[in-house]
Protein backbone atom coordinates (compact mmCIF):
# COMPACT_ATOMS: atom_id res chain seq x y z
CA UNK A 1 0.00 0.00 0.00
CA UNK A 2 1.03 3.87 -0.99
CA UNK A 3 2.92 5.26 2.60
CA UNK A 4 0.53 8.07 2.92
CA UNK A 5 -2.48 5.53 2.44
CA UNK A 6 -0.47 3.23 5.20
CA UNK A 7 -0.05 6.29 7.71
CA UNK A 8 -3.65 7.32 7.26
CA UNK A 9 -4.96 3.86 7.44
CA UNK A 10 -3.27 4.33 10.56
CA UNK A 11 -4.31 7.57 11.93
CA UNK A 12 -6.82 9.90 10.05
CA UNK A 13 -6.18 12.48 12.58
CA UNK A 14 -2.54 13.23 11.00
CA UNK A 15 -2.29 16.75 9.17
CA UNK A 16 -0.20 16.56 6.01
CA UNK A 17 2.56 18.10 7.77
CA UNK A 18 2.90 15.36 10.05
CA UNK A 19 2.63 13.19 7.43
CA UNK A 20 5.16 14.57 5.30
CA UNK A 21 7.84 14.24 8.14
CA UNK A 22 7.02 10.20 8.36
CA UNK A 23 7.34 9.77 4.90
CA UNK A 24 9.78 12.55 3.82
CA UNK A 25 7.86 13.71 1.27
CA UNK A 26 6.90 17.37 0.91
CA UNK A 27 3.46 18.60 2.91
CA UNK A 28 2.36 19.75 -1.03
CA UNK A 29 2.72 16.41 -2.37
CA UNK A 30 0.77 14.79 0.22
CA UNK A 31 -1.90 17.57 0.38
CA UNK A 32 -2.03 16.75 -3.45
CA UNK A 33 -2.10 12.65 -3.05
CA UNK A 34 -4.70 13.09 -0.68
CA UNK A 35 -6.59 14.68 -2.66
CA UNK A 36 -6.40 13.08 -5.45
CA UNK A 37 -7.23 10.02 -3.39
CA UNK A 38 -10.54 11.30 -2.64
CA UNK A 39 -11.23 12.37 -5.59
CA UNK A 40 -10.73 8.70 -7.08
CA UNK A 41 -12.60 7.36 -4.48
CA UNK A 42 -9.58 5.31 -2.88
CA UNK A 43 -10.16 7.56 0.23
CA UNK A 44 -14.18 7.03 0.71
CA UNK A 45 -14.38 8.50 4.25
CA UNK A 46 -12.34 9.07 7.43
CA UNK A 47 -14.12 7.53 10.27
CA UNK A 48 -13.80 7.53 14.15
CA UNK A 49 -13.68 3.64 15.71
CA UNK A 50 -16.32 3.99 18.99
CA UNK A 51 -16.29 1.65 21.63
CA UNK A 52 -20.45 1.44 21.50
CA UNK A 53 -20.69 -1.01 24.85
CA UNK A 54 -19.42 2.12 26.81
CA UNK A 55 -22.13 4.27 25.72
CA UNK A 56 -25.11 3.58 27.75
CA UNK A 57 -27.65 4.91 25.37
CA UNK A 58 -29.37 2.08 24.35
CA UNK A 59 -29.16 -1.34 26.51
CA UNK A 60 -31.23 -3.31 23.99
CA UNK A 61 -28.99 -2.25 21.02
CA UNK A 62 -27.92 -5.22 18.86
CA UNK A 63 -25.53 -5.99 15.85
CA UNK A 64 -25.87 -9.34 14.13
CA UNK A 65 -23.90 -10.89 11.34
CA UNK A 66 -26.04 -12.34 8.77
CA UNK A 67 -24.68 -15.49 5.93
CA UNK A 68 -27.09 -15.25 2.91
CA UNK A 69 -27.17 -17.48 0.27
CA UNK A 70 -28.84 -15.94 -2.80
CA UNK A 71 -29.04 -16.96 -6.84
CA UNK A 72 -26.57 -14.80 -8.67
CA UNK A 73 -28.61 -13.36 -11.48
CA UNK A 74 -27.68 -13.40 -14.83
CA UNK A 75 -25.65 -11.12 -16.45
CA UNK A 76 -25.12 -8.55 -13.53
CA UNK A 77 -24.12 -11.99 -10.91
CA UNK A 78 -24.04 -11.31 -6.93
CA UNK A 79 -23.61 -7.53 -7.66
CA UNK A 80 -27.36 -6.74 -8.57
CA UNK A 81 -28.89 -8.31 -5.33
CA UNK A 82 -25.96 -7.12 -3.16
CA UNK A 83 -26.86 -3.59 -3.93
CA UNK A 84 -29.99 -3.93 -3.13
CA UNK A 85 -29.30 -5.92 0.51
CA UNK A 86 -26.47 -3.05 1.37
CA UNK A 87 -29.24 -0.31 -0.01
CA UNK A 88 -31.43 -1.18 3.38
CA UNK A 89 -30.43 1.63 6.36
CA UNK A 90 -30.38 -1.16 8.80
CA UNK A 91 -27.22 -3.04 6.75
CA UNK A 92 -23.93 -1.20 7.83
CA UNK A 93 -21.64 -3.70 5.75
CA UNK A 94 -22.19 -5.93 3.04
CA UNK A 95 -19.35 -8.83 1.82
CA UNK A 96 -19.14 -11.34 -0.92
CA UNK A 97 -17.48 -14.06 0.29
CA UNK A 98 -16.01 -17.93 -0.33
CA UNK A 99 -17.50 -21.39 0.95
CA UNK A 100 -20.91 -22.15 2.10
CA UNK A 101 -22.82 -18.60 1.82
CA UNK A 102 -22.42 -15.76 -0.83
CA UNK A 103 -23.16 -12.65 1.66
CA UNK A 104 -22.25 -11.82 4.62
CA UNK A 105 -24.47 -8.68 5.83
CA UNK A 106 -23.73 -6.93 9.38
CA UNK A 107 -26.85 -5.21 10.54
CA UNK A 108 -27.40 -3.13 13.16
CA UNK A 109 -30.94 -2.59 15.28
CA UNK A 110 -32.48 -1.12 18.03
CA UNK A 111 -33.42 -4.34 19.89
CA UNK A 112 -33.22 -8.13 18.59
CA UNK A 113 -36.83 -7.80 17.41
CA UNK A 114 -35.65 -5.02 15.54
CA UNK A 115 -33.16 -6.76 13.68
CA UNK A 116 -35.58 -10.27 13.56
CA UNK A 117 -38.28 -8.16 11.70
CA UNK A 118 -35.59 -6.97 9.36
CA UNK A 119 -34.27 -10.45 8.58
CA UNK A 120 -38.44 -11.49 8.29
CA UNK A 121 -39.83 -8.73 6.35
CA UNK A 122 -37.52 -7.26 4.11
CA UNK A 123 -34.35 -9.78 3.93
CA UNK A 124 -35.66 -13.04 3.71
CA UNK A 125 -38.69 -12.39 1.19
CA UNK A 126 -36.07 -11.17 -1.66
CA UNK A 127 -36.12 -12.42 -5.10
CA UNK A 128 -32.72 -14.74 -5.63
CA UNK A 129 -32.19 -14.73 -1.89
CA UNK A 130 -32.26 -18.63 -0.59
CA UNK A 131 -31.63 -18.76 2.85
CA UNK A 132 -30.31 -17.06 5.74
CA UNK A 133 -27.79 -17.51 9.09
CA UNK A 134 -28.33 -14.87 11.37
CA UNK A 135 -25.84 -14.98 14.39
CA UNK A 136 -25.42 -12.25 16.96
CA UNK A 137 -22.30 -10.11 18.36
CA UNK A 138 -21.95 -10.79 22.21
CA UNK A 139 -19.13 -8.91 22.46
CA UNK A 140 -16.66 -7.14 20.52
CA UNK A 141 -12.97 -7.09 21.29
CA UNK A 142 -11.31 -5.67 18.78
CA UNK A 143 -12.38 -3.48 15.48
CA UNK A 144 -10.74 -2.66 12.73
CA UNK A 145 -7.12 -3.55 14.35
CA UNK A 146 -8.02 -1.50 17.51
CA UNK A 147 -8.77 -3.27 20.68
CA UNK A 148 -11.95 -2.02 22.40
CA UNK A 149 -11.12 -2.61 25.74
CA UNK A 150 -7.68 -3.61 27.21
CA UNK A 151 -8.42 -6.93 29.85
CA UNK A 152 -7.10 -6.57 33.36
CA UNK A 153 -3.61 -7.35 33.86
CA UNK A 154 -3.61 -10.97 35.30
CA UNK A 155 -0.84 -11.48 37.59
CA UNK A 156 0.22 -15.27 38.56
CA UNK A 157 0.31 -15.51 43.00
CA UNK A 158 3.26 -16.56 44.19
CA UNK A 159 3.27 -19.93 45.34
CA UNK A 160 5.88 -20.80 48.26
CA UNK A 161 6.18 -24.60 49.39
Amino acid sequence: MNEILEVLSKNARLTPDEISKLTGQSANAVKAAIKKYEKDGVIVQYKTVINKELIDENPNFVRALIEVSITPQKDVGFDYIAERIYSFPEVKSCYLMSGSYDLLVEVEGENIQTVSNFIASKLSPMSHVRGTATHFLLKKYKEDGHILKKGKQRQRLNISY
